[in-house]
């Protein structure tokens, strides 16, 4: 068998190669905070009432209108942390730091 017919054939149902594995992981739906679920909404703006249509090209078109707004919602779950994520720690304490002292003359001038 030669290797570019080897290539081609088929993969087992349980196949464990990289490949495979890829394919599987997109697959998957996205985790994401992002990801809205089904209590979340986004905002969306609806036509409640004509107030003037007119003619273009011979085709009866809106050309203004009153909108209702429906703001957004996020469920507890998507909602953003009040503040963002401490990123940073102490790595190392060397206890209270020292006070600046400055030296004015810190030399002797030799003549």
């Amino acid at each position: 068998m030669s290797l570019s017919n080897y290539l081609r054939l088929p993969h087992p149902e349980d196949c464990a190669c990289s490949v495979c594995w890829s394919r599987r992981e997109v697959a998957k739906p996205a985790r994401s905070r992002s990801t809205l679920c089904a209590q979340c909404r986004l905002a969306s703006v609806q036509p409640i009432r004509t107030i003037r249509m007119g003619k273009i090209a011979g085709v009866w078109t809106v050309l203004a209108s009153e909108w209702a707004v429906i703001p957004a919602s996020t469920c507890e779950k998507h909602t953003p942390p009040s503040r963002p994520p401490k990123y940073w720690s102490v790595v190392f304490d060397t206890g209270k730091p020292t006070p600046y002292v400055p030296i004015y003359e810190p030399f002797e001038l030799e003549a």
